[in-house]
């Protein structure tokens, strides 16, 4: 998956003139035999960069103010599976529930978004719009190949991938959050279990490292790796990359580091 992209659909610099003195002045020019058609093409495109302008301004403060009221989002939604790669077992949130939460209040503020979406060959892009009532809009887009994990077919793949790119466009373009929904969080722990993404990138680690995922499993005290929780993940990263480093120097037999880690993790 790429990186996202924002496009803002943002206008050129304009004169610090209100839309509706703008457009006494443009009447004005209109009525005036005299007027130019140049002149009047001119004013014309000043009107429409001082309509832009103030579009994006309102857009901003819409966003400001929604992103205000939209609390963390409940990860109400369990994937568990097993594989030839071992068992995954992740929490997340679903796109359902991302909407039940944010449609209201972006309403409340003159906004809304949408999906549009292209394939080319293997590769789906998912484009999240965000739109306010004046007329601004901005773009978030992402990218991904099918999923077809879980012994999906082909077209559950690419649905499938086309639920998780909209789902993390919109959050992208929103700024959302997400909490696990269980009691840790109301006692203030941060326990919250990797998202995909992380889960994805560990378990990748984990088979180029050549590690026992059941012992790494068995060292953060967890049951599988997508219980692993967040505040621990830099520290199984760098423990799983120390151990691809080591091994591929062949430099465990002299390194306390090396011997330490490798010796649980294989």
């Amino acid at each position: 998956m790429t990186a996202h992209d924002i496009i803002e659909h943002q206008p050129a610099p304009a004169a610090n003139v209100p839309a509706a003195t703008m457009a006494a002045v443009i009447e004005r020019v209109v009525m005036d035999p005299n007027a130019s058609v140049d002149k009047l093409e001119r004013m014309l495109d000043m009107q429409e960069r001082i309509w832009q302008r103030e579009a994006k301004a309102s857009y901003d403060r819409a966003i400001a103010a929604a992103k205000a009221e939209i609390p963390p989002i409940i990860k109400n939604a369990e994937v568990d599976y097993t594989s030839a790669k071992g068992r995954t077992h992740f929490k997340h949130e679903t796109l359902d529930g991302i909407a039940k939460v944010v449609d209201p209040i972006l309403s409340q503020h003159g906004l809304s978004y949408r999906f549009r979406s292209e394939q080319t060959g293997q590769r789906l892009r998912v484009t999240c719009v965000i739109a306010h009532r004046d007329g601004y809009s901005e773009e978030t887009s992402l990218e991904g190949d099918p999923d077809a994990s879980g012994s999906k077919n082909s077209y559950q793949a690419v649905g499938s991938a086309a639920t998780y790119l909209q789902r993390y466009t919109l959050k992208l373009a929103l700024g959302l959050s997400a909490s696990k929904d269980d009691d840790a969080q109301a006692a203030g722990k941060d326990s919250s279990p990797i998202s995909e993404e992380q889960f994805t990138a560990l378990r990748d680690l984990v088979e180029a490292s050549g590690a026992d995922e059941a012992k790494l499993c068995a060292f953060f005290k967890i049951d599988v790796l997508g219980e692993l929780p967040v505040a621990r993940y830099g520290e199984a990263d760098r423990m799983l990359r120390q151990t691809i480093l080591c091994f591929f120097h062949n430099i465990q037999h002299v390194s306390p580091l090396c011997l330490s880690v490798s010796q649980f993790l294989r």
